[in-house]
């Protein structure tokens, strides 16, 4: 007598049916992953921004970052003053703050890297001089519902 080593057809569709189970318990798990690590992006930039004005007033003794210039302040060399060179000179000895300003990496303004004072073309961080404050231009929420430009 012959002995088949194959596999029967009902040995694979259970094969196949158990791979499909474990599929559909593990993708929406690593969908859950992404945007937590998009959250987690987001906490980490924001807190970047804002140790990077921070820095900055105080190396320039209480002068703040201007809304129109905030981005090259923090990424260039600065004066006393504020004023901004691209190299460092004997009078632009502070900074950089920051290599880059971060993209948004959340909401329908993903990856703008602006920041000014409202909404618009490109802006991705809203910034307040006279709070001192820097938030996300995104109006959406997190999985929990906290809104992303609470952070």
């Amino acid at each position: 007598m012959r002995h088949s080593r194959a596999f029967s057809l009902i040995e694979l569709v259970i094969v196949v049916v158990i791979l499909g189970i474990i599929g559909a318990i593990a993708i929406p798990r690593l969908s859950r992953g992404a945007e937590g690590a998009k959250d987690s992006a987001l906490i980490t930039d924001v807190t970047a921004l804002r140790n990077a004005i921070d820095l900055y007033v105080t190396e320039h003794e209480g002068v703040k970052p201007t809304v129109g210039a905030i981005a090259n302040e923090l990424t260039q060399y600065t004066n006393k003053a504020g004023g901004v060179s691209a190299t460092k000179t004997a009078t632009h000895i502070y900074g950089p703050y920051l290599r880059a300003v971060p993209p948004l990496p959340v909401g329908a303004n993903r990856g703008n890297t602006g920041i000014a004072a409202l909404d618009g073309a490109g802006v991705g961080w809203i910034y307040d001089a006279t709070a001192l404050t820097i938030v996300a231009n995104a109006s959406e929420s997190d999985a929990t519902g906290k809104a992303y430009n609470t952070y």
